[in-house]
């Protein structure tokens, strides 16, 4: 019986190989298609209803854009639409589905840096949209605002930072590193590098807005993450604070992007009312204590740190084992860029393998893969 139900599904499927054929020879997906009355919009045409459908001081799109290497513009496409769909196609965008957010290697409704990114972009497009500025450049930024994250999470960052001599920060690696041959524009690459609340103030409206929808997503979704693996009941959120942005996750989500968007509008400044910025430094305070560093939290970082120093070390001193390497870099950059760009499972397999890490002293949960 299963069997034939397989076959038909096949069968229904293989027929469809060449699509179906409408009137006047063209090709659609389905027998009947929807009559469509529309005309195009171009690249110019985008571009003339943002400058005038978008506020005064959202950053708008021109031609090609400012890029490190000059381009043609597209046809169809505005700079920001062409920025956002190269890091949505990029490896290292691929690549933070295997990073860690809070839990490394997460069961299957817990969040990686990837699903992460997602959320954020929802957030601050939501944000963007409603106070008129380029919700694009805001895509854009926010899919690509921690590409620059190694394996295991912040730990990285710790374990990374002494072999470099200006230090490893995720934010200005992703933006200036690991994104770079994408030959972003400069105000994505600005806002990719600048969207952590401890860097420079970006350079548009944009970016600010992604800046507080990450910490806004995180502090809701790891918070939720917890909750659901058992490191926390139900209720351990304080009660002051949950009646007050909602003990769920969507409650929450919608709490701030609501006081954001009103905030904004009213002060004319991108920014929290006093009493919702309260209420996410509580969230975030709270996570800290409850989530980030408790002695399993601890445990993981200390272990995360050892084995990428231990695999960065050894491959300093044993360069022909990575793929590829060039002589006018220096080799500490180089390594650090290659375990840098390595998803969770990649870094400690590898470093099982190279230099016969113990499995019993991987990180707790790591599943080292085929």
């Amino acid at each position: 019986m299963a069997t034939n139900l397989h076959r038909d599904h096949q069968a229904e499927w293989i027929a469809t190989m060449h699509g179906h054929c409408a009137t006047d020879g063209i090709i659609t997906a389905h027998e009947e298609s929807i009559p469509l009355r529309t005309t195009l919009a171009d690249r110019h045409t985008t571009e003339e209803y943002q400058a005038s459908a978008l506020t005064t001081g959202a950053t708008l799109a021109h031609g090609a854009g400012d890029r490190p290497q000059p381009e043609e513009p597209d046809a169809f496409r505005t700079c920001f639409e062409r920025d956002r769909d190269r890091i949505l196609h990029s490896s290292a965008f691929r690549r933070l589905a295997g990073k860690t957010q809070v839990f490394i290697f997460p069961a299957d409704h817990q969040r990686t840096r990837l699903t992460h990114a997602l959320e954020v972009s929802q957030v601050a497009v939501a944000i963007s949209r409603h106070l008129r500025l380029n919700t694009d450049l805001t895509e854009a930024i926010a899919l690509g605002h921690d590409c620059g994250h190694g394996p295991g999470g912040h730990a990285s960052e710790v374990a990374l930072e002494p072999f470099l001599s200006d230090g490893f920060d995720h934010a200005p690696w992703g933006a200036y590193v690991t994104l770079s041959h994408l030959n972003l524009c400069k105000e994505t690459t600005d806002g990719i590098a600048n969207h952590s609340w401890s860097r420079p103030k970006p350079m548009t409206p944009e970016a600010e807005v992604v800046a507080l929808a990450d910490r806004i997503a995180y502090c809701a979704h790891d918070l939720e993450d917890a909750i659901d693996a058992g490191l926390l009941p139900r209720n351990a959120v304080p009660s002051e604070l949950s009646q007050l942005i909602g003990p769920h996750h969507t409650q929450q989500l919608d709490y701030f992007i609501t006081d954001v968007i009103s905030t904004s509008v009213s002060s004319g400044t991108i920014g929290l009312s006093a009493e919702a910025g309260e209420a996410l430094a509580g969230l975030r305070a709270f996570n800290y204590t409850r989530i980030y560093t408790t002695q399993a939290a601890e445990r993981q970082s200390e272990s995360v740190i050892a084995v990428l120093r231990s695999l960065t070390e050894y491959l300093i001193e044993h360069p022909k084992a990575m793929p590829q390497i060039e002589e006018s870099i220096p080799i500490e950059r180089q390594v650090v860029a290659y375990v840098a760009g390595m998803t969770d499972r990649y870094a400690f397999r590898l470093a099982h393998e190279l230099i016969h890490w113990p499995t019993d002293r991987l990180p707790l949960g790591i599943d080292l893969g085929a």
